[in-house]
């Protein structure tokens, strides 16, 4: 009698460690949201059989690896946040709020450095992988909570002497016999608990790490995430709440999971708010601003278009989408998405001279005009040119701005020593998660992909818009004004949704969105 009260006592303690079961009706409805009801064996497998482990490539060690494709929305969402913390995140993580990494981090931070990438140490992976996961099932839990879902299984049971070594290593030999074909399967091994402190739950999750690194990770991410939303809240967030949020065929991760994980919520278009639809009826998009960002090959295409709050983020992180991939896209230095200063004076001068342009959309304004704008944007011209522009009794926009390039910046100009002539240049890095097969001395290496590519901003007033504006310009003025040569992938064209008509270069293979 006395065995069987502290058998009793110990699987109590066990229980309230791991969590609780849910009830067979509730993972009905969490399977059947997920997955849908006529889910695929493959599919299924996928998503079982996906950890969240990082590269063991000394080259990508920062990222995570993908070896089966469909939880890859999921992955490259929880390596954007990590990338957060990598980059831009000069503090111990072990005593930090997950709040703390924000507004003002700017001025407090030099912007990160390349060898950042490839010097972090294990144990801030680590760290940066907890806090990540917990700031999303915090986000999605409104910041109110986050639900943990975690695995029963024999290496969690103090009793249990069959497995021993390491914790992944007791994993995963403890799910050598687990499969995962219907939610019956699935509701006799889930475990969840609920967190309202952040420190608890980083606690526990370091804890149950070696749980999500195991093959069934993605999967328990996604579940953790729907739970920490709440199922009917999910179902609200939604335009079509019937369809699984797992797209068939191929298992792929949906828009509205990658939303959950960027936004809290499961929203499932990439517009800024709400679009009223009439008659009570609207579309859900992107709430608020989002610490890291979403870019798409679908807009390049017309097939959508991406808001601010996604387009520009906190942070210069974004996951990148493909027709059937996600893969993350970064860069070091915060400053790639300020706005352009000449770009911004450009469009106050030409405002001011609109203001003074009285022809009815002629483009020409009188002296007294020109000369209130060139009051109202402090331009200085010397004598002679002033006299030259206004001689013939008005000003044409076109002579107009020839004079402002060939007038320097100190002047109120746009003439740069420099040469770049209002030209953004900056670099950006391209992660590609699943392993594909690399070359080495060796033989054939499984490794995931680190892309870093040039990109060249010219001003919105070249090209197009100057030779347009500017027909009289010199044969060595359109020289400098054509455009340099630009290496061409799909990726680029996700970039050009953000920066367009950037020219884009890189070493060796064209980084793949695919």
């Amino acid at each position: 009698m006395e065995v069987d009260k502290i058998e009793k006592v110990e699987k109590e303690s066990r229980d309230f460690e791991l969590g609780e079961e849910l009830a067979p009706e509730v993972v009905d409805q969490l399977f059947s949201m997920a997955f849908g009801s006529g889910v695929s064996k493959q599919i299924l497998a996928q998503w079982s059989n996906q950890g969240i482990r990082f590269s063991s490539d000394p080259e990508t060690h920062m990222g995570l690896v993908q070896h089966e494709g469909g939880p890859c929305g999921v992955l490259a969402t929880i390596q954007a946040f990590i990338l957060k913390y990598l980059l831009f995140d000069r503090e111990d993580l072990s005593n930090k709020s997950l709040q703390s990494l924000g507004i003002g981090r700017y001025d407090r931070s030099p912007y990160a450095r390349e060898d950042d990438l490839t010097s972090v140490t294990e144990d801030k992976k680590t760290r940066a992988l907890v806090h990540s996961m917990v700031e999303i099932l915090f986000m999605c839990g409104s910041r109110q909570r986050a639900v943990l879902a975690t695995l029963d299984v024999p290496s969690h049971r103090s009793e249990d002497t069959s497995v021993d070594g390491p914790k992944h290593e007791m994993i995963t030999k403890s799910l050598e016999g687990l499969s995962i074909e219907s939610a019956t399967d699935f509701q006799k091994v889930l475990r969840v608990k609920t967190y309202t402190s952040e420190a608890s739950a980083i606690k526990r999750l370091t804890e149950e790490l070696p749980v999500f690194q195991s093959r069934m990770g993605a999967m328990l991410f996604l579940i953790s995430a729907l739970l920490s939303r709440g199922l009917e809240s999910i179902q609200a967030d939604r335009d079509d709440p019937s369809l699984p949020l797992v797209t068939a065929p191929f298992g792929h991760a949906s828009q509205e999971i990658v939303n959950l994980l960027l936004c809290g919520q499961a929203v499932p278009n990439v517009f800024d708010g709400r679009m009223d639809l009439g008659g009570g009826m609207f579309l859900k998009g992107i709430p608020t601003t989002v610490e890291v960002g979403f870019l798409t090959l679908l807009e390049s295409l017309n097939f959508c278009k991406v808001g601010n709050h996604l387009k520009c983020p906190k942070w210069p992180i974004w996951v990148v989408g493909s027709e059937s991939h996600y893969t993350v896209l970064f860069a070091l230095n915060p400053s790639v998405q300020e706005e352009n200063e000449l770009e911004e004076r450009e469009s106050k001068i030409r405002k001011a001279f609109d203001a003074q342009d009285q022809s009815g959309g002629g483009g020409f304004i009188s002296v007294e005009g020109f000369h209130q704008v060139l009051r109202e944007t402090n331009i200085n011209f010397p004598p002679a040119k002033l006299e030259s522009l206004t001689g013939a009794g008005f000003i044409v926009w076109s002579e107009f701005w020839q004079a402002l390039l060939d007038l320097d910046r100190s002047l109120g100009g746009f003439k740069d020593s420099s040469g770049l002539n209002g030209k953004k240049l900056f670099d950006v890095y391209h992660f590609n998660g699943i392993a594909k097969s690399v070359l080495n001395g060796n033989g054939a290496l499984q490794r995931p992909r680190l892309c870093k590519l040039s990109v060249s901003v010219p001003p919105k007033w070249s090209q197009d818009e100057y030779m347009a504006d500017v027909s009289s310009s010199s044969n060595q003025g359109a020289e400098v004004n054509q455009p340099e040569p630009s290496k061409h992938a799909p990726l680029v064209d996700c970039i050009r949704t953000r920066w367009p008509r950037a020219v884009c270069n890189w070493v060796g293979d064209a980084p793949s969105i695919v």
